[in-house]
């Protein structure tokens, strides 16, 4: 069959065909604890759910929203933003808009859309989500991976940031709290970024912040942008409900920058995927967003309580060399490399070859532990796991991955 070319360059999505494999064997009736979850097991503010039923009665719920969203509803997650991170708008030389689409996903494939011309350079920070790399791969950009390791918690090193820019970056993104390493980067760190981005006064920032008010340790995530408001300017944020309030399924996520990147994502988006769910819209605009917090407290306790079981089983097996402390988002990444499991297949003390894809199909079959492979991240003989789990479904979890690291 002769379809386009780009196809040939998009990798399948490693997390949805682990996940797929994981439930296959559950339904053959294998025990299977499946940690390559991105979504939390609970259900979204009682508030909001009665708010979608309450807008079943009119016929407006049905009909098609304005292509960028529910003009109220813009204005308040404007409003929203300004209060949440502590920013004023009018503060900044532009004028500032946002707009409404189809989850995260679809609004970050938007950005690319908008500013990445063939040829131009995205520095991406490894470990990073599985679909930046390919969605710049769609639009013919190039990307420019700045590696970290466990041993600095994933934290990149500014200087290698600085390295990675060339006259031929066009974007960078920061995502903080970080899917897939579970922290978010310091506020020192980020005072650091904003003064190294004012060397380069015409490269776009994308700041994924989906995971913002997921942060279950103390200090909550900060951001650059605080520092220095006039970044702004050509900062587009990335924002949405699929996290804070567990509503993956909705589909709804939104982007808020300069007036004038939102129009042209508004054209793309027009012709794309029209205007958003009506329905889900209309009840987030009468939700009180302010409840968000009380809402997310549990949640909080039940990822902190998860976080410790991952820290005491790593101490009890001795393996401190493959933990660091999260701090923020649902996950965890497990570094293969400082592990005994590893020796299995190395060759050599000089054997760079990626084994996460086989350490997690080993693992899957032999203990039915479902996890990432960490070369959907970029980041080599790692793996990612979820912390959403039960908590004591999630201890004998933890003890079967220990089982099988330590050989």
């Amino acid at each position: 069959m002769n379809l386009a070319k780009r196809i040939e360059s998009i990798g399948e999505s490693v997390t949805l065909k682990l996940n797929a494999k994981a439930n296959q064997l559950a339904e053959e009736g294998k025990k299977i604890y499946n940690l390559t979850a991105g979504q939390l097991p609970f259900r979204p503010p009682k508030e909001f759910v009665q708010g979608i039923r309450g807008e079943l009665d009119f016929l407006g719920s049905f009909q098609y929203s304005p292509v960028a969203g529910d003009n109220k509803l813009r204005e308040k997650i404007l409003d929203y933003f300004q209060l949440s991170r502590g920013v004023n708008l009018e503060d900044v030389d532009c004028d500032f808009a946002t707009i409404v689409g189809n989850g995260g996903k679809h609004v970050i494939s938007n950005i690319f859309a908008t500013l990445v011309n063939p040829g131009d350079e995205v520095v991406l920070i490894a470990p990073y989500w599985v679909s930046y790399p390919e969605m710049i791969n769609i639009y013919e950009g190039q990307t420019k991976i700045v590696k970290t390791d466990i041993f600095n918690a994933f934290t990149p090193s500014l200087e290698d940031i600085d390295n990675a820019i060339t006259d031929k970056t066009k974007v960078i993104v920061i995502n903080s709290p970080n899917n897939p390493s579970g922290n978010h980067y310091s506020d020192e760190w980020m005072k650091d970024f904003a003064k190294l981005m004012q060397k380069y006064p015409d490269v776009f920032i994308i700041s994924d912040e989906i995971y913002f008010e997921l942060n279950y340790f103390d200090p909550a995530p900060t951001y650059f942008y605080q520092h220095d408001s006039s970044l702004l300017e050509r900062t587009i944020i990335v924002d949405g409900i699929s996290k804070n309030l567990a509503s993956t399924g909705l589909r709804i996520g939104y982007a808020i920058g300069n007036k004038e990147v939102i129009q042209a994502m508004s054209k793309i988006q027009s012709h794309t995927a029209s205007g958003s769910c009506s329905l889900i819209q209309k009840a987030l605009l009468k939700f009180d967003m302010s409840q968000i917090k009380e809402y997310l407290t549990p949640i909080k306790n039940h990822l902190r309580d998860n976080s410790l079981i991952v820290r005491e089983k790593f101490r009890e097996a001795k393996l401190d060399k493959c933990w660091y402390q999260t701090h923020s988002a649902f996950y965890y990444m497990v570094d293969f490399s400082q592990c005994p499991v590893i020796e299995k297949h190395r060759k050599g003390e000089d054997d760079k070859t990626d084994y996460s894809s086989l350490l997690c199909e080993e693992i899957l079959d032999k203990y039915g532990v479902a996890m990432v492979p960490g070369e959907a991240f970029g980041t080599p003989n790692c793996a990612r796991i979820s912390l959403v789990l039960p908590k004591d479904s999630f201890d004998e979890a933890m003890g079967r991955i220990i089982e099988f690291l330590v050989g």
